[in-house]
């Protein structure tokens, strides 16, 4: 004989069934964020990061000449040669006990601190200065100068020996530390021939390049 379920059985299995799918389609919309009653979110649409730059200004005494870092090139260089502001004066009829002062300032032309601050002298050399020649060969010896800012002594020698000293930590000294943005640093250069020089020092130059470094 077929064994057929009874009317009461099918009713069963297909009540199970259904209540076992409803089941399962209410706990999936119950993980479905769209059926969530409270939301928040948060969207940050501007992320951004940017670096800002580091640039230096020399300028004479009434600020009529300038020498910026980035002349004649790039901030990528950022690295300038200034000839036109001389801190030792320019002078070519010194005399014995003669003292020339000259007034400049280096300022931060750029957006963030120069946390170190150098001045680093070159060698000085000795030339002739025009056709009357003295035959002494050691005037940057014979040339004392004295560098302040402010108040503040930044060196006191002779040329020959701010060589040999190597580079000068401004940032170290009193009164200068870290350059901010826009803030202009004074520096006074007085130059003296030295008044033992005799007949051999007439008619010489001594000559000595400088360098100013900022870095962050």
């Amino acid at each position: 004989m077929p064994n057929h379920a009874s009317p009461t059985s099918r009713r069963k299995g297909l009540f199970v069934l259904l209540t076992g799918i409803a089941a399962s389609a209410i706990l999936a919309l119950s993980f479905s964020p769209t059926m969530s009653a409270f939301v928040a979110s948060i969207t940050n649409s501007t992320d951004t990061a940017a670096s800002g730059y580091l640039t230096m200004q020399e300028s004479n005494s009434d600020g009529s000449v300038l020498c910026n870092s980035t002349d004649s090139t790039t901030v990528s260089t950022n690295a300038a040669t200034c000839a036109t502001i001389n801190k030792y004066g320019g002078s070519t009829a010194m005399f014995p006990g003669q003292t020339i002062t000259t007034n400049i300032t280096i300022k931060n032309t750029g957006t963030v601190n120069a946390t170190a601050f150098t001045l680093t002298p070159g060698a000085c050399t000795q030339a002739n200065n025009g056709t009357v020649n003295g035959t002494a060969v050691d005037l940057c010896s014979k040339i004392n100068i004295v560098i302040k800012s402010g108040t503040t002594t930044v060196f006191s020698g002779t040329l020959t020996s701010l060589n040999t000293g190597g580079a000068i930590n401004l940032t170290a000294l009193a009164g200068i530390g870290a350059v901010a943005p826009t803030i202009a640093v004074p520096f006074s250069f007085a130059v003296t021939l030295d008044s033992s020089a005799g007949n051999t020092y007439q008619g010489l130059r001594a000559s000595q390049p400088l360098v100013w470094s900022f870095s962050a």
